[in-house]
């Protein structure tokens, strides 16, 4: 019970100086009240959705719809509690100033709430408003094509220009919209890439998610062929209850992957050939830090055989598998319970070099803000995933994480916009 006393009281407290805003820019009683009707018919509908998500999918729709409306309607009013919270310090000290003033006519005065600073807080609160707004109903589907150029000393001459496009978190059970699903697909073969690599997450939890899309994901075309790997939520595991019922769903995803045309690599490598040039594509299975999800991956696995001297992409869903250091691992790794790989040279800088890791996972959070032009980008996720979006190098080896093509539980994206990657390899000893 206690669970839900604390954030309602919380959430009262938001309500409370957001009213006194209200009031200092309206006396009109109907509008009053109807406020704090809003506000018992909000947490009517999100209680009643939350409970109800305990005998359902915890990634339906409707659950979504709820987590936005709350975010709509609450967000926006912690700036107008920190505006409000803000003038009652000042006016806190103004009226102790006040009592131990000579001047006895003001010893009792405590300053009134200025309509001004009301103003500005509910100003202020309509910025956020109107962006989760925007989110919800057109930036979840503003779909972006991000190009990066990565120079690398070994690239193959032959694979100098080589154009990859990466999608990740396609989430097809989040979606309502079919036609703006066919206009990304249209997108990303505009791009005409010489390959297709898509990092996981293709559904929220069940395979019969994505029976509305194969038809149109079928039709993702690149020469070199199009590949993929699992992402955690591929797994489904929380959605069953029975082994036999989770390995029914593992195989049905399987056969979506294969309808679409994606050659899934489950800890394995596939050889794109350019004259005696090689290029290396490797896929392993979930591996990320949490250990909510399972950790199936490994690097020893695809990578058995393959030479020393071979230029690799890999592509591993999570990107917290990059950087997890070998110390870390072996320290916390008997502690998971979930179903794990348990290879001590599970991390990215194993003997066989990888140049180039692509994961995705994280959505960018799918709220934050990025401003391209002056190198700047920021999203809370930062703080549990320090590389969270973009390109990152690392002792010569690089990541892309991609911000995702989908979107999972807020069905909306504020500052984070849906993402098509273009990637285009580069030999750096070629460049001007």
């Amino acid at each position: 019970m206690l669970r839900f006393i604390i954030p309602f009281i919380l959430l009262f407290l938001l309500e409370f100086y957001a009213f006194f805003a209200l009031k200092t820019v309206t006396k009109n009683k109907f509008v009053l009240i109807a406020y704090w009707v809003a506000f018992v018919v909000v947490l009517g509908i999100v209680y009643y959705q939350f409970n109800l998500v305990q005998k359902q999918s915890r990634f339906n729709l409707n659950t979504g719809y709820a987590i936005a409306l709350m975010l709509t309607y609450f967000v926006p009013k912690i700036f107008v509690f920190l505006v409000l919270f803000g003038e009652d310090v000042f006016r806190f000290f103004a009226t102790l100033a006040n009592y131990f003033s000579l001047d006895t006519s003001v010893k009792d005065a405590i300053p009134s709430r200025r309509a001004f600073v009301s103003k500005i807080a509910l100003g202020l609160a309509a910025i956020p408003f109107a962006g989760f707004l925007y989110g919800v109903f057109k930036g979840k589907y503003d779909f972006r094509v991000i190009t990066q150029h990565i120079e690398f000393d070994d690239l193959p001459d032959e694979f100098d220009g080589y154009r990859i496009t990466q999608i990740s978190d396609v989430h097809s059970g989040s979606f309502d919209n079919i036609d703006k699903i066919e206009y990304a697909i249209n997108l990303i073969n505009e791009q005409e890439s010489d390959v297709i690599l898509f990092t996981g997450d293709m559904v929220n939890a069940k395979a019969e998610e994505m029976d509305p899309y194969v038809k149109i994901f079928s039709k993702l075309k690149a020469k070199d062929g199009k590949f993929s790997v699992l992402g955690n939520h591929d797994y489904g595991y929380y959605a069953y209850d029975s082994v036999a019922d989770f390995d029914s769903n593992h195989k049905k995803i399987e056969a979506v992957h294969k309808a679409i045309g994606f050659d899934l690599l489950q800890n394995e490598n596939r050889t794109i050939s350019r004259a005696e040039a090689k290029l290396n594509i490797l896929g392993v299975e979930n591996w990320g830090a949490s250990r909510h999800f399972p950790k199936r991956g490994s690097l020893e696995k695809v990578t058995e055989n393959l030479p020393n001297n071979a230029f690799n992409i890999l592509m591993s869903h999570d990107p917290s598998h990059f950087d997890y250091k070998e110390k870390e691992f072996n320290s916390k790794r008997d502690r998971f319970k979930l179903d794990t790989v348990k290879d001590e040279t599970n991390i990215i800088d194993f003997h066989k070099k990888i140049q180039l890791t692509l994961a995705g996972h994280t959505h960018g959070m799918q709220f934050g803000i990025e401003i391209p032009f002056l190198n700047f980008k920021w999203s809370p996720v930062k703080y549990r995933y320090p590389k969270w979006a973009g390109l990152y190098e690392e002792a010569g080896k690089y990541l892309y994480v991609n911000r995702g093509f989908g979107f999972l539980a807020f069905p909306g994206r504020v500052g984070i916009w849906p993402e098509i990657t273009v990637l285009e390899l580069k030999k750096r000893n070629k460049l001007a």
